[in-house]
């Protein structure tokens, strides 16, 4: 269920993760975009921040240098000594009880605001609110509708109840319920001790609304959203617009590699301006131009290399057809001859079969060089093809004391392929083995798993030395110049097998090791045109030194104490049983997409190969 959520989460976001893949532009302007909301974020934190702070000293400052003059102005009305009557009775103590005067103070204080600011005067105590019905200075009170026990905190209230000298601190100023009744804003409140005019204490408070302040520090915050998303939308374009200048002919650079690889070798760059850009453009013109160039000579070369040898190839049957009757008159009377005579004869007869060996090869590689090898497949079965090829090989077989052997042969191994073309690979396989094998046994295996079965040839001669493996398919190519040809071979042998089985869509593949023997083997897929995925044979034999080496240190851990017969390390003639994964499930895909590539040479120390030497007696 985990595994189908995941399948169903990541099928709707694929599209995406390709398109994020694949376009740098995208991924340019998606971390240019990143970077820049990164940047602008943290800019504008720390810009509202100051200007908050320098908008809050600002008012902080003015505010308490405004309370400090209207605490200076009460204070010395409450300190005014009392006169009679006359103009300015209403300042003054006489018929004024504490009560009076309080209300006249704060409606006097608070008419020079003009809304700046708002005056409370609460009576002194814990700073608890007065109850109902209080008079006197005890009472509460305060200008323009404020609620001053609601709007003035109690902890600034017990500050200024128990200490002298002037406090304030944030609050919101509250209203009194009425038709016109204000929502709370916020303010900073400003209050002191003072005493009446009876001399006994109240508080006062300067409530200073941060109303205009907040809408300045709004204005300032939609400023920078706004001057930071045109900042951040304009980065992106910018950036897109660099990017595709750069990317652009990058892409039409990938997509005309594209093409030329495609074989459209006329492909050319549109190149404008001087730039880097334009340098890049001419560069990779002329490549292509030169490419094109090569490409067409090489081409040309191989044409008439190809049309030499097809015409060499034709031309050389008819004078060697004459040559052949001549060499067959001759053969047929070399009786008659004295024995010098005879055997030149024979060896005349010898030479022109090989000669006529190497003009069919030839005629076969051109074909293969010029794409004309046309594949006849049908469906057979490959015991039937290795049968006939070792009934062909046991002549030489007896002559060189070989045994050939095969296995795999209990079950049916069928595979769409052309006989003949596997039947001459086979072949030249299985009497290369024999010819190389030093006497020794000749095994055939065969295999098949999944979607490929397998023909594998093993020999216990010569072996390869270390990259040979993958130089053993070259034309022309010998392992030891010096070593004679008993069967009349060309060279071309392994080369056209290898052509052979590309032109399945199968792989030839060659293992050795010095001293050791080789192991060849063919793969074909078991319907025509199937890809191959593995081989159900292993490149490496079971009995190479280093499995059998790996086999002994898995059998010594593996060791409970009891004695074991010591296998004979020099006994390479012993038959290796048939392998366990000749019926085993397909395995995963071989790496070796070419023929003779990956083949593994295992080379053997000196001290190991003294040993072995001495083990058969040499």
């Amino acid at each position: 269920m985990l595994r189908l959520f995941v399948r169903l989460v990541r099928r709707p976001l694929l599209p995406a993760v390709r398109l994020w893949r694949r376009n740098i532009q995208l991924r340019v302007v998606a971390a240019t975009l990143l970077i820049s909301l990164s940047v602008v974020l943290a800019l504008g934190f720390v810009v509202i921040a100051q200007v908050s702070k320098g908008l809050l000293d600002a008012k902080e400052e003015a505010a308490q240098s405004q309370a400090a003059g209207g605490f200076a102005v009460a204070q010395e009305k409450a300190n005014t000594p009392a006169t009679v009557d006359g103009p300015d009775a209403t300042d003054n103590k006489v018929g004024r009880d504490a009560s009076t005067w309080m209300n006249s103070l704060v409606k006097q204080l608070a008419s020079g605001g003009q809304t700046a600011f708002e005056v409370a005067a609460l009576g002194a105590g814990t700073g608890e609110q007065s109850q109902p019905g209080a008079q006197g200075v005890r009472g509460a009170r305060a200008s323009g509708n404020v609620d001053p026990t609601a709007s003035v905190p109690i902890s600034l209230r017990r500050a200024v109840n128990h200490a002298t000298g002037t406090f304030k601190t944030f609050s919101e100023i509250r209203y009194t319920s009425g038709a016109d009744k204000k929502e709370p804003e916020p303010a900073l409140v400003v209050g002191k001790r003072l005493t009446d005019i009876n001399g006994d204490p109240y508080d006062l408070y300067y409530l200073f609304p941060l109303t205009q302040e907040e809408e300045s520090l709004n204005l300032i915050k939609v400023t920078i959203v706004t001057a930071g998303l045109f900042v951040v939308v304009l980065l992106c374009g910018i950036a897109w617009l660099v990017v595709r200048q750069v990317v652009t002919p990058v892409r039409m650079a990938a997509g005309i590699a594209e093409r030329l690889s495609a074989g459209r070798l006329q492909e050319r760059m549109k190149v404008t301006g001087e730039d880097d850009i334009a340098r890049l453009g001419e560069a990779f013109n002329k490549m292509a131009q030169n490419l094109q160039s090569k490409i067409q000579q090489l081409e040309e070369l191989s044409r008439m290399q190809r049309r030499f040898v097809s015409d060499v190839s034709h031309e050389l049957r008819t004078p060697l057809t004459t040559v052949r009757m001549a060499a067959d008159v001759i053969h047929d009377a070399r009786v008659d001859f004295d024995p010098v005579t005879a055997r030149s004869a024979e060896l005349l007869a010898g030479q022109l079969d090989r000669f006529e060996s190497l003009l069919a090869d030839l005629l076969e590689i051109s074909r293969f060089d010029a794409g004309a090898a046309a594949l006849e497949a049908e469906p057979i079965d490959l015991r039937e093809v290795v049968r006939r090829v070792i009934d062909g090989a046991e002549p030489l077989a007896e002559h060189k004391g070989t045994r050939i052997r095969v296995l795999g042969d209990s079950q049916p191994v069928i595979a769409e392929a052309d006989s003949r073309r596997v039947e001459r690979v086979l072949r030249n396989l299985v009497v290369n083995a024999v010819e190389h094998g030093e006497g020794r046994d000749v095994v055939v295996r065969l295999a098949s798993a999944g979607g490929a079965v397998a023909v594998a040839v093993r020999d216990y001669g010569v072996g390869l030395k270390p990259g040979e493996a993958t130089r053993v398919f070259n034309r022309f190519w010998r392992a030891d110049p010096a070593r004679a040809r008993t069967t009349g071979g060309t060279g071309l042998g392994l080369s056209i097998a290898v052509e052979d089985a590309r032109l399945h869509g199968g792989w030839l593949q060659a293992w050795g090791e010095p001293g050791g023997g080789s192991q060849f083997r063919l793969t074909l897929p078991r319907t025509a045109d199937e890809p191959l995925r593995g081989s159900p044979i292993p490149l490496e034999p079971e009995d190479s030194r280093a499995n059998r080496a790996r086999a002994a240190a898995d059998a010594a851990a593996s060791d409970t104490g009891a004695e074991r017969p010591a296998a004979d390390a020099g006994d390479r003639s012993s038959i290796p049983p048939r392998s366990p994964v000749a019926g085993a499930q397909s395995v995963p895909a071989d790496p070796t997409a070419l023929p003779g590539n990956g083949a593994r040479v295992v080379a053997r120390p000196a001290e190991q190969a003294q040993q072995e030497d001495r083990a058969d007696g040499r």
